[in-house]
């Protein structure tokens, strides 16, 4: 049997969540020209998602862009239903949403501890579990949530940042080997100092650590998830993007 390089989300239906700009962005272009219908969802920044709706329907696809805060629960009810009624059910998920606050362990708030958490692991949660009726109705779903390599390392943002990466990858472990059987993979992609807005404001001003000389781009952590998405053997997995910083 022969297996397409690149997965065909033609007639699928999928959602990402932060993807106004940087990474998501990219990744809901790539499922676009992969053939997917779109929902770019957004928090505060609706320009930035029309304009990546606009793209999406240059290419010659369907997409809405959906505002909501991915943290509660009404709101993620609420967005799944709007997307069902204007593009259909969701059948890809990516969790790309999140939040990087920089701060020390002894500058660290209860409240911003909190919210880092709510934003980058209780989201994920959320929205699994929003879109899995459709998913195990049909037999088939793609979930990929967007971790960092401060999962498995020190990081530059701060402790509160590393337990919310880190709780996203058991969120994937745990979700993959409960829902292998039903024909929906979850896996996680892993990036670190991708040449983001986030990385550009003070996680780091250079690329001088990295082996490879650079910062990792946003189309390339997009290509990432399209891979694992498009494989329907590899489920449960952690796939790393660092520029051989590390080889975990």
């Amino acid at each position: 049997m022969i297996v397409a390089a690149n997965p065909d989300f033609t007639n699928r239906v999928a959602l990402v969540t932060g993807a106004s700009r940087g990474i998501g962005r990219a990744v809901a272009l790539a499922l676009a020209e992969a053939g997917a219908a779109v929902a770019v969802n957004y928090r505060e920044r609706a320009a930035d998602a029309l304009a990546v709706v606009t793209e999406i329907q240059a290419l010659g696809q369907r997409a809405v862009a959906v505002g909501a805060d991915v943290s509660d629960s009404a709101a993620v009810t609420d967005m799944v239903n709007r997307i069902a009624g204007e593009l259909g059910p969701v059948d890809v998920l990516v969790n790309n949403a999140g939040i990087a606050i920089i701060r020390g362990i002894d500058d660290l708030t209860e409240a911003e501890f909190d919210t880092t958490i709510a934003v980058n692991l209780k989201s994920a949660f959320l929205c699994t579990k929003a879109v899995l009726p459709h998913m195990r109705a049909q037999g088939w779903g793609r979930i990929v949530n967007v971790s960092s390599g401060a999962a498995r390392g020190a990081g530059g943002v701060g402790l509160h940042y590393n337990a919310s990466k880190a709780g996203m990858e058991g969120l994937t472990r745990g979700y993959a080997a409960r829902l292998v059987k039903e024909g929906i993979t979850v896996n996680a992609v892993s990036p670190s100092l991708i040449e983001t807005d986030m990385v550009k404001s003070g996680v780091a001003s250079s690329p001088a650590r990295i082996p490879m000389g650079r910062f990792g781009t946003s189309e390339e952590v997009a290509q990432a998830v399209l891979m694992v998405m498009g494989n329907a053997y590899m489920t449960g997995q952690t796939v790393q993007l660092n520029g051989g910083m590390s080889f975990i």
